[in-house]
């Protein structure tokens, strides 16, 4: 690990694989709907930021595993924070899909 590698964030790819290991869990996007029909994580559900205070349609148990990301992390972060203050208790920030180096799907 190098000096300054507490600035680029959480590790997307350490993420998925707690994600993967973790029974149960969701894995969020909480960028819009039209970057998530650009590309996103394969299972992935997406939730834009901008109506994350709907959560509770999806996602009804608050002791669900929440794995989020979004572009670079800063949205993910702001999720966390509301997803915690509507009671989400499990929720993580993974960072960003723009360092993310697996496959990706389209929505047509």
């Amino acid at each position: 690990m190098g000096f300054f590698d507490f600035l680029k964030g959480p590790d997307i790819h350490a993420g998925l694989e707690r994600f993967r290991a973790t029974s149960g869990a969701i894995l969020l996007d909480v960028r819009e709907a039209d970057e998530y029909a650009a590309g996103h994580i394969p299972g992935s559900l997406n939730l834009p930021l901008s109506a994350i205070d709907t959560a509770e349609i999806s996602i009804p148990g608050k002791d669900t595993p929440l794995f989020v990301y979004c572009l670079a992390g800063t949205r993910s972060a702001q999720a966390i924070a509301r997803l915690r203050q509507l009671g989400y208790t499990r929720a993580e920030n993974i960072g960003g899909i723009r360092t993310y180096k697996g496959e990706t799907e389209k929505l047509k």
